[in-house]
């Protein structure tokens, strides 16, 4: 545990995320070029990321058993494998129909990657590195947001659609090499028990991950805190800075990495924090919604077009969400064993894609129904004016204020358990922290 050969498996995971990632969101920085490539309107574009997304929201479960079933080096080396097919796919597809089943191979493989790794964490180290190194594999891995933000969009106004996509499928070819080569599952007299033997063994085991409170707080945790910048940055980013508020198509490209920025500076404060306060975890949760919420509210109310200084304040708040939801795979790591936590995993990282692609698919239709009634009053079309972005996007307050009810309601049942069967009592924040007031002030009298 925590050895040499535990970093450079870890390190090897990493690099195959952050690969994933960029195939993952290299559809993002194409959805201009898209438009063009295939003449499609909102709502078709958002299909093709919508359908990548939906394929990744479900399988993670599946995965997540068969995680725990074979282990994580077989699904990693499969999944890269359907993302180096997927984006050759698109890169030659002639259609948008082609370049969906392109991207849908790209989701099949990309949902083995990060839950996998998960898994290969907490087999190969212990202790409270555990939560700062999960962290790390969420800020490291956003950085292939950086890959499709700059080389690739590089790649693709200089040398086109099919130059950029097999570039970015190459990344693939190197990570599957170093996963076939460095990858194991678990060290050698590893305790962690043996996997379930039977496939109805593995399914008892799925139930039992799903009825945690823990499990479905980690669930509701991921769902509110990232969906907001996956939309932004996978699909309605791009679009909603270069035709509503007017910037440069590379220069909103590069934008993007504002984001990452943010979540490689949040990441690990929010890491420490998870590690020195594990029960107010889910304050922590709340206070990252709250923040993005206030954020939208003062961008899409702003009269007229917003300054450019807003959508750097919006870009940096939204990149904390990032790191913030990979405090919901803490709560699967704590409240699950680790014979069943590939499961545990899986549901918790259904959570933000589900939310994600319902958003995604409901602005795309919110801009298309704006733009035909404008059309119908005799008006000129505009799909993408930022009043049509301005409802669109408030489309997030519905679904993450339904996810944050979820999510008070399993934190009240997570900690009655932790009462019942550990005696533990969680104190409401603002009884904790006049607490810790009160007795700093006695420290300070003395």
């Amino acid at each position: 545990m925590n050895s040499r050969r535990s970093w450079l498996i870890y390190g090897i995971g990493v690099f195959a995320y952050l690969v994933a990632v960029t195939q993952r969101t290299t559809i993002g920085v194409a959805g201009v070029a898209a438009t063009e490539r295939f003449h499609v309107n909102a709502s078709v574009l958002s299909t093709l990321a919508v359908v990548q997304l939906v394929v990744y929201a479900a399988m993670q479960i599946p995965v997540g058993v068969l995680i725990d079933r074979v282990g994580s080096r077989s699904l990693m080396m499969v999944g890269t494998a359907l993302m180096i097919a997927g984006q050759v796919t698109v890169a030659f597809a002639p259609t948008i129909g082609i370049a969906i089943l392109g991207r849908i191979l790209v989701g099949a493989g990309d949902a083995t990657v990060f839950t996998s790794l998960m898994r290969l964490t907490n087999s190969w180290f212990r202790g409270r590195i555990v939560p700062q190194l999960s962290q790390w594999i969420g800020n490291i891995g956003q950085l292939g947001q950086v890959l499709s933000a700059i080389p690739f969009a590089m790649l693709l106004h200089q040398s086109g659609w099919t130059t950029a996509f097999l570039s970015a499928g190459s990344l693939s070819v190197v990570a599957l090499v170093g996963i076939v080569l460095v990858i194991k599952d678990r060290p050698t007299g590893s305790t962690e028990g043996p996997r379930p033997a039977t496939w109805g063994e593995s399914m008892r085991q799925l139930r039992v991950s799903l009825a945690r409170p823990g499990t479905q707080l980690g669930f509701w945790s991921h769902f509110v805190t990232q969906s907001s910048g996956t939309v932004f940055s996978l699909m309605w980013g791009l679009p909603f800075m270069v035709y509503a508020l007017g910037v440069d198509a590379a220069e909103a490209s590069g934008l993007l990495i504002v984001s990452v920025a943010a979540g490689l500076i949040s990441g690990p404060i929010l890491g420490l924090l998870t590690a020195r306060f594990p029960l107010r975890r889910s304050n922590l949760v709340l206070g990252i919604v709250a923040l993005m919420g206030v954020t939208w509210a003062v961008l899409l109310l702003w009269p007229g077009v917003p300054p450019f200084w807003m959508l750097i304040v919006l870009l940096v708040v939204i990149g904390i969400g990032g790191p913030g939801s990979l405090i919901g795979f803490d709560f699967a790591r704590t409240f699950n064993p680790l014979r069943s936590l590939g499961s545990a995993n899986g549901i918790v990282n259904v959570g933000g894609f589900l939310a994600s692609f319902v958003m995604m698919f409901l602005i795309g239709v919110t801009l298309d129904t704006e733009n035909s009634l404008h059309v119908a009053a005799g008006g000129a079309s505009d799909l993408y004016a930022f009043d049509s972005f301005r409802w669109a996007f408030a489309v997030q307050y519905l679904i993450v204020g339904i996810g944050v009810g979820f999510l008070v309601h399993a934190r009240r049942r997570t900690r009655r358990r932790l009462s019942e069967d550990e005696g533990i009592e969680v104190a409401p924040l603002w009884v904790a922290l006049v607490e810790a007031w009160r007795i700093r002030g006695h420290r300070s009298a003395r």
